[in-house]
């Protein structure tokens, strides 16, 4: 049984209310602090849970409530921008499927689940800075409150200022040259089929000179996400300030030829365009802890929406953490295995998405080599942590 008690999580999105279940559930009391007045769920587009995300949050009891909040998509498609199919997949025998859902929605459900189980979440606090004393840590937030606990965790997200804290040259996200856009083709479920016909829970991924991935949803419309190549980044709120009309107008011109890219564009309209702004990665971070502070999520092995593995893997570092907390001694030990675990595995996967990111932007010959399902999926999908498993201490 480790000595830690108490936990001051920063960040209340996917990994920080997941941490703090996991290290309630570990008897460890954690208090979310959320920076935004009234939470972060207004944040973002569609993301996917694949089945080792929902393996992890059924340790957790959260996994039910996410599932109601998507919607199932098991299968997936490759194609070129010809229309001609490469290679297909229909989810493993004995794992839940993926679900998709947006991420507003996965946040509530996250946000319902947590204070349920009696974490407390506090809004409107923005880390400012942290002091350590021989007795635990205390958090400094910008209205000049504090908060005090055993430990401090960093679930901040990718330009995390914990992250910062624990270490002032850490790197900060890496662009991947291309921008990510979102869309709907709203018209009744006749027209939609001809736009790009889609089986119900299958995920469509073409790639060529240009990638766009597409898939129908529960009522028939289908949503379509895309990328726009462009060597130099723009923030979100810059993507924000040019009209939708302009971004549609250019996206058309990208994808003219393009099978289905070019009719799903067409068919879409400027209110159902969603630009979701630079795509990013965070490179490998030397040091994801120091001292009494840790780093979980995005705010240290951010894989890029190009993984389909972002969220997963933040829940599954959540339960990890909590897991090492648990069962060493102190946390300088519990942090050491928490890395052990966890950096091998998302480095691998968020260089996979690298790979696939430069695709995207036209620098890999237009589409990435195209490995067997299993190849592709086996080893991410089957992941298991197991919670009653004690956690070893430094093989010596």
């Amino acid at each position: 049984m480790g000595t830690v008690r108490t936990a001051v999580v920063i960040g209340g999105g996917v990994g920080g209310t997941v941490t703090a279940m996991a290290l309630a559930r570990a008897g460890i009391e954690a208090t979310v602090h959320e920076a935004y007045p009234g939470g972060a769920d207004g944040v973002g587009a569609m993301l996917s849970l694949a089945p080792n995300g929902l393996a992890a949050l059924r340790t957790v009891g959260a996994e039910e409530a996410v599932r109601a909040a998507g919607h199932p998509v098991p299968g997936v498609v490759m194609a070129d921008g010809a229309g001609n199919r490469l290679s297909e997949f229909h989810g493993f025998p004995g794992l839940p499927a993926t679900h998709v859902m947006a991420r507003a929605d996965l946040y509530r459900a996250l946000t319902e689940q947590a204070l349920a189980q009696g974490v407390k979440i506090e809004h409107g606090r923005r880390l400012v800075g942290a002091e350590e004393d021989h007795d635990g840590v205390t958090a400094v937030f910008a209205d000049g409150s504090t908060a005090h606990a055993d430990v401090l965790i960093g679930a901040d997200g990718i330009r995390s200022t914990v992250r910062t804290l624990i270490d002032p040259t850490a790197p900060g996200p890496e662009y991947a040259g291309v921008l990510g856009f979102g869309g709907l083709v709203t018209e009744d479920v006749a027209t939609t089929e001809d736009v790009a016909p889609a089986e119900p829970g299958t995920m469509y991924f073409a790639f060529g000179s240009s990638f766009i991935g597409w898939w129908r949803l529960p009522d028939g419309q289908v949503c379509w996400f895309a990328s726009l190549p462009r060597t130099e980044p723009l923030t979100w709120a810059e993507v924000q300030r040019i009209p939708a009309e302009q971004w549609l107008a250019r996206l058309r011109e990208r994808y003219a030829d393009h099978v289905p890219g070019e009719r799903l564009l067409a068919h879409t309209a400027p209110d159902t365009l969603m630009a979701t702004g630079p795509m990013e990665r965070m490179p490998s971070v030397p040091h994801w802890h120091r001292g009494r502070l840790v780093l979980v999520g995005d705010a240290v092995h951010a894989p890029s929406s190009s993984s389909g593995q972002g969220a997963s893997l933040a829940i599954e570092s959540a339960v990890e953490l909590a897991r090492c907390l648990r069962d060493l001694p102190d946390h300088a030990a519990a942090f050491g295995a928490y890395v052990r675990l966890r950096r091998s595995r998302v480095e691998l996967i968020g260089g996979n998405a690298a790979a696939t990111n430069r695709a995207k932007a036209g620098q890999a010959g237009g589409r990435p080599a195209m490995p067997t399902p299993e190849q592709m999926f086996g080893p991410v999908h089957r992941h298991h942590i197991d919670w009653h498993a004690t956690v070893p201490g430094e093989v010596q």
